[in-house]
Parts: structure tokens; sequence; C-alpha cells
């Protein structure tokens, strides 16, 4: 069986790999470099800057843990830069690596699928190449959406790729979009010294997010000082020598020295030869796939961000094992039910499940459990006490709908309430499992005993 991957992302790579484990002689294409928008632009180098910021933030803050620090503290963009550079690269050799030992043959440069068996490939040595598949796996990923209104340029406007790779840090920054990427960018830049102004037409930050956690996230955006406008489209921007000026549809003006547009990405499925073929795309350019991950064309699978779903790194890997699986002969089906979630926000968000207010619109009724992390021993100790754990279970039978959770480590925390919803646990089942102490999952076993209002650690209400 040979089976060829367009792309090597985390869907594709992974596909490519559980395809070679399942005997398969696969051969891998790639325009740019292994690990995709996760490993170059995404994932990897923004929790680089993240760990950079933290580190700073905890150095300014050093005199609270009895340790006395003498003389300033201060960002060096380059070379936070170049650390972040060093960890991407440190994961290239570890996939290429990867590759090697399972025998998956790696071509680089543009594929274009010619029929659901043929890719021509355009190396970057300048030659051309021909690969024959019996099957074949797309997995070419996004981009960063971009409008008219907002001309990418890499000096003033920004992409969220350029945001990775500043040469200096901006007196100002004005970001369109508070979402996961918007937010994200903020605390970083921020904690660098950016004077920092957030537009988002949504009523609230995070607004995919439980309504309890967007709001907590919130006081920590005003906490440090980052300015929140809600409601409100940037309707114009003016592209002046050294600023830009922005109108917003309530007819103020910002300015600000540089533009970071985080308003979505677009799929990229454009110029890879799905015509030659007849691969039914969306409205949006997303390739339209089963629960299999197959396509309308027999022998040809698509996943992750190019298929407009979950546009999660994590996502698209297990979409990649689906397809890779089912490319062989197997009968796997992806489900996207039981999703966990993270945004690299200070502090942490992540979730995963059904929000209070989507059970609600399902039809449930609901109980929820709440903990705070100021009522962690641990939280103390590390000095980390904002924060709060929910749970949702149905009053019905106990059973967990959804958890959310804000607070130091909450990308960590969350995964024992997505095993919990995947094997349809109750709270009880969580609240009678012993956890360690001191540690913050003791706040997942407390928010699950305040499901039944037993809570150790809660006050009587």
């Amino acid at each position: 069986m040979r089976i060829s991957v367009l792309g090597a992302g985390p869907g594709g790579y992974v596909a490519a790999i559980k395809a070679a484990q399942l005997g398969a002689s696969v051969t891998v294409i790639e325009a740019s470099e292994v690990g995709g928008t996760c490993l170059h632009w995404g994932c990897i180098p923004t929790k680089a800057l993240i760990a950079s910021a933290d580190a700073l933030n905890r150095a300014r803050n050093i005199n609270n843990f009895g340790i006395d620090l003498n003389g300033s503290v201060t960002p060096n963009l380059q070379k936070i830069v170049e650390r972040k550079n060093r960890v991407v690269n440190i994961q290239v050799k570890g996939i290429r690596g990867l590759f090697k030992s399972w025998d998956i043959k790696i071509l680089d440069g543009r594929g274009t699928i010619v029929s659901p068996k043929k890719i021509k490939v355009a190396l970057r040595s300048g030659e051309t190449e021909e690969v024959e598949a019996d099957k074949i796996i797309i997995a070419t990923g996004s981009r960063p959406a971009q409008i008219p209104v907002f001309p990418f340029d890499g000096k003033r406007i920004l992409s969220s790729d350029d945001a990775i790779n500043l040469s200096g840090i901006p007196r100002s920054l004005l970001i369109v979009g508070a979402g996961v990427i918007g937010c994200e960018f903020a605390f970083i830049y921020k904690e660098f010294g950016a004077d920092i102004t957030m537009v988002e037409m949504m009523p609230m930050a995070v607004s995919t997010e439980d309504e309890e956690i967007s709001a907590i996230l919130e006081k920590e955006l005003k906490k440090k000082k980052i300015k929140l406008l809600t409601g409100i489209k940037v309707e114009n921007i003016d592209i002046r020598e050294d600023s830009v000026l922005a109108t917003l549809s309530d007819g103020k003006t910002v300015e600000a020295e540089k533009v970071l547009v985080s308003i979505g990405r677009s799929m990229n499925s454009n110029d890879i030869g799905l015509e030659n073929v007849g691969v039914k795309v969306g409205q949006r350019g997303e390739i339209i796939v089963n629960n299999k991950m197959e396509t309308n064309i027999e022998g040809v699978y698509a996943v992750g961000d190019v298929t407009g779903g979950i546009m999660l790194a994590h996502v698209a890997s297990k979409e990649g094992m689906v397809a890779a699986e089912n490319a062989v002969g197997g009968n796997a089906v992806m489900s996207h039910d039981v999703v966990p979630a993270a945004i690299f926000t200070s502090p942490e968000i992540a979730s995963v499940g059904l929000r209070e207010k989507q059970a609600l619109e399902k039809g449930y009724k609901v109980k929820v459990g709440r903990f705070q992390y100021r009522a962690l021993g641990k939280a103390h100790a590390i000095g980390e006490i904002t924060g709060l754990i929910k749970i949702i279970a149905d009053e019905e039978n106990d059973i967990i709908l959804g958890t959310h959770i804000i607070g130091s480590h909450a990308s960590d925390l969350v995964h024992e309430a997505a095993l919990a919803i995947e094997k349809k646990l109750s709270a009880r089942d969580i609240a009678h499992t012993i956890h360690a102490h001191p540690t913050l999952a003791e706040g997942i076993m407390e928010a699950a005993e305040d499901v039944h209002g037993s809570a150790i650690h809660s006050p009587k209400t």
C-alpha cells in the first residue's frame, strides 16, 4: 500500500507515521518545513514566547518568594526570538528523525494533485517529480485570514506569523480580535513592555469560552492594564509614517505603532489540484469530509485545518490517525465530541465539553460545582491564587457534561475531566477519587464535590 501525504503539519506528519506503523509505504510532500503552522508559527513558538514572558514576570516579582534580586530585569527580544527558534529547530529535527526511523520518504517541494493516484511535486531544487499513490491524505493546513481593510505588510499591519518574529518591542500595539490568538499575544507583549489595546466585535473576550471564565480573564486583562474594547469593530485604518490610526465603529480612534490582526484563519485548499480530481469544497474553501476523513473522491482523504473543523493541532493529529487507519483498509471513525482546548494566557484557560449555556440550550437540567484556586494550599505555595474550576453535571444522572478552568496549569489539569467525559463518569466518581495533596488537581476533586454542595474547603453558603 502506497500512501502519499500532502503537508507535514500535526495532521500530516502524524498520519504519515501512523500509516507507516500500519505497514504502508509512505511519501510526505511539504512545501515549507515539517511541523506546519503549529510548530513554526503557532503552538510551539508562541509557547516559547509565553515562557519568556512568564520568566520575566516571575523575575519582576521574585521578592514575593523571599529572594532579593538586585538590578533591573529587562526583556531582550533578539535573544527571546533566538531561543524560540532553537526550540522549533529541535522539534523539526525530531520529526525528521521519526520519518527516518519509519522509512518515510520526504519530498521538499510543492505538491499538486493530478489524479486520485498521482501527485506532481515541484521540488525546491527546481526539478519536478511525480509520485504514484494508492491513497492520498491532504493535510495542507491554514493561514492567517486577511481582509482588505487590514493589508498585511509585516511592518505596521501584522499577522500572527509576523508577531512571533518582531525585531523590536513596539511602544504600542493594537490587537484586532480578542480570541485565543489575540489574548495570548496581548499578555506576551504587555509583559515585554508594549502598551496594548484590544478591539473585539463580540461582547466579551474569548467569547467561545464559558461566560464565567471569560469574565475572570477580562478582570486579569484589566489588572495588567490591557485595554479591552468589546462590541466594537475596526472600520478603517490609516497607515502613517510611524504609526497606524484605526477608526472604530463607535466613531472613536485608536493610534498605535503597530496593529496585530487576529480574526481567524483561511484554509489552504487552493492551488493544490483539488479541481483536477473533483474534490468538493465548501463556501469557506474547506474540504468536505465525513467522519472517516474521506472526501467525495474514493481514496482521497483530508485532515486538519483544511477541512474547516476544529482548528487545533491535537484534533488534526487524531484526524490524521483516523485517515491513515482507513487508508490502509481500517474502519476508524473520528469523533469531535470530547476535545480539550487550552488558551495560554496568564492565567491559562482550559475547557472540555459543554459550556453551561450550551448545556441549558440542549435541554439539560444542570448542577454546577465551583472551586476557587485561592482555597488550594498549593496555589498559595506557588503564588498562583487566581483561578476557578467549574464542573457542569447532568442533574438527572450526575454525568459530567463539561469542565472549565482558568488558573495556573489549567492546560494540564483539564485532561482528567476530558477522560471523565469520554468515559461518561459522574461528578461523584471524581469526588470519590483520592487526589494527592498538595496539588492543583485537588481543585478538580473539590469542584466535583461542590456539585453536591460537599466540598470540604468551600465555606457553607
